[in-house]
């Protein structure tokens, strides 16, 4: 039977979500773990996106096949047993056959977290900490620039296809917390985390909403290809739903 689940876990000792020889990996450990419940036989996990190393997630999206007779709340239990406490799994249910969580969401929506005041070892594993404030309106203004299907060569790794479609960039900030919502049909490699980069730059001071724009029509890196630490990002929520019949994008 094919299952899909959402999957949350602490990014900050795994080397990303996609299996890696020699590495500690999300896939990995959730293979580990129904290898376990399927007599040593491996059991391949499929994921909606490919985190990076150190990136956190709040509602990444798996599937797998499992061969054995337990019901989805026994399964979930039993792999959420087996898994170490920086992983698990919620809302287990069938799946149609043939369903993979990469082809099959709409969108996905990741969070950039900055701790802006003093130090706070709450927010050290999951926020990137700046000192000086950020002027949060010259912040929004600028994320505007991003919305919209563009070539993102300039915040991506080199990829084939560098162009994509950005629905939604919000900055916000409540108290000493700034949020960066970044939601697009999908991502190149690295790409939230760049252009969090230069919108913290607006924030400081350094660089304006018209340079950003420069920056997105060049192809040369932005900021000389300067990422913000993998720290402070959680993909948050992938929609599953059918895309658009002339959507061929692809997630990097």
């Amino acid at each position: 039977m094919r299952y899909r689940a959402r999957c949350e876990y602490d990014g900050t000792n795994f080397a990303g979500f996609q299996l890696q020889l020699g590495h500690r990996t999300v896939q990995g450990e959730l293979e580990a773990s129904l290898a376990r419940l399927s007599r040593g036989e491996r059991v391949v996990v499929d994921g909606a996106g490919r985190t990076d190393a150190g990136v956190h997630a709040l509602g990444q999206v798996i599937a797998f096949t499992y061969t054995g007779d337990m019901s989805a709340y026994r399964l979930q239990q039993a792999v959420n047993a087996l898994l170490p406490p920086d992983v698990a799994i919620r809302g287990l249910r069938r799946a149609p056959d043939g369903f993979h969580p990469r082809y099959a969401a709409r969108y996905r929506e990741y969070r950039y977290t900055v701790w802006n005041g003093p130090r706070s070892p709450l927010h050290e594993r999951t926020a990137l900490w700046l000192r000086s404030p950020l002027d949060i309106a010259a912040m929004s203004r600028a994320a505007t620039v991003f919305i919209g299907r563009h070539n993102f060569s300039a915040f991506g790794g080199g990829d084939r296809s560098p162009v994509r479609t950005v629905y939604a960039v919000r900055v916000r900030k409540e108290g000493c917390l700034v949020t960066i919502d970044v939601r697009a049909q999908s991502f190149l490699r690295g790409q939230v985390r760049r252009m969090v980069a230069c919108l913290l730059e607006v924030g400081l001071g350094k660089t304006d909403e018209a340079e950003l724009g420069t920056a997105l029509t060049g192809r040369e890196p932005a900021l000389n290809g300067a990422a913000a630490p993998a720290k402070g990002l959680c993909l948050r929520y992938v929609a599953l739903g059918p895309r658009p019949a002339d959507d061929k994008e692809d997630e990097e």
